[in-house]
């Protein structure tokens, strides 16, 4: 067995075509096709189901190139702790971060980082919690941004700040000018909700103890993809919803009339930065944590209040 098998049917396993596997890795089909039978035999398991088309793994594949993933990511991990021992922040950095935050949070520390750092190549991409856990344990990303805990073993967790939640309602929800506000007082018939796989979307669940339900005095039943649509919704059809901190930041002098905050202990969402525990690059996640806890446009509160699960 060596590591070339195992990119090998990690290329199978992307295209579902050998003769596509082959020329991706640069070798010819017979020589690909030859080295994956091999490993076949040598561990007593099909890894993929020829008889398809596209090819698809096995059940049993699927375990083995799960793993052979982290095996390969290990292998660059390595790499990395050699290039961080000669003290270079060089390379490549995958990043993950969820859609919630990425359009308040990228803007503030993306050019900055980026320009101390030159020669290091930054990719970034918005993805739900589950896409980033998943990616996070094969090595696909190097770190994610998003909300946590998220109680996965094999990650890390390094938390950033906590983010406050307010309501956002419109003035036919008759909550007066209450300065705080209940989670009991939300009329759930009349709540926007993010589409299922949003994280904030579950903790909002948690914070109006809601279960999924239909609602019955309404036609309109909409899940939004973004909080910028729950806001114009709010402003559009009335009802409510709720918002992170972040979201309050860009709205207009008449929209934050519109904001209530929630009574004590007040509901925050934890923002961890999270990658594999056998990540090496620890320079490079402390600079990158430092710089972004540097530009948080508000009071980083790290006293733990109602942290919300997700």
């Amino acid at each position: 067995m060596n590591l070339q098998q195992l990119e090998y049917i990690v290329a199978v396993e992307k295209h579902r075509h050998f003769a596509r596997a082959a020329d991706a890795s640069f070798v010819t089909q017979p020589t690909l096709s030859m080295m994956i039978q091999k490993l076949e035999d040598e561990l007593g398991v099909k890894i993929f189901d020829r008889k398809k088309q596209p090819v698809e793994p096995t059940r049993e594949g699927e375990e083995i190139i799960l793993r052979a993933k982290q095996v390969l990511a290990e292998v660059g991990y390595l790499k990395e702790y050699a290039v961080e021992l000669k003290g270079e922040i060089t390379g490549e950095l995958h990043l993950g971060i969820i859609p919630t935050l990425a359009p308040y949070l990228l803007p503030l520390f993306l050019k900055p980082f980026s320009q101390k750092y030159p020669n290091l190549k930054i990719y970034i991409k918005e993805m739900v919690t589950n896409d980033i856990i998943a990616k996070l344990k094969t090595g696909d990303l190097d770190m994610g941004i998003l909300a946590t805990p998220i109680h996965e073993p094999q990650l890390a967790e390094h938390p950033l700040f906590y983010e406050e939640f307010f309501a956002y309602a419109s003035k036919s929800e008759k909550l007066g000018k209450k300065k705080y506000l209940a989670p009991k007082e939300i009329n759930l018939e009349h709540l926007w909700l993010l589409e299922e796989g949003h994280c904030l979307r579950n903790q909002v669940f948690n914070l109006c103890e809601l279960k999924k339900q239909e609602a019955v005095a309404d036609n309109l039943h909409y899940e939004a993809g973004s909080i910028e649509t729950l806001i114009n919704l709010v402003d559009r059809y009335e009802g409510l919803t709720i918002i992170p901190h972040f979201a309050t930041l860009n709205l207009t002098p008449l929209q934050k009339e519109n904001i209530h905050e929630f009574a004590d202990p007040k509901p925050v969402r934890e923002i961890s930065l999270v990658v594999a525990r056998s990540y090496p690059r620890k320079k490079m996640l402390q600079n990158l944590k430092t710089e972004i806890m540097a530009v948080i446009p508000f009071e980083l509160d790290r006293k733990k209040k109602s942290v919300l699960e997700i």
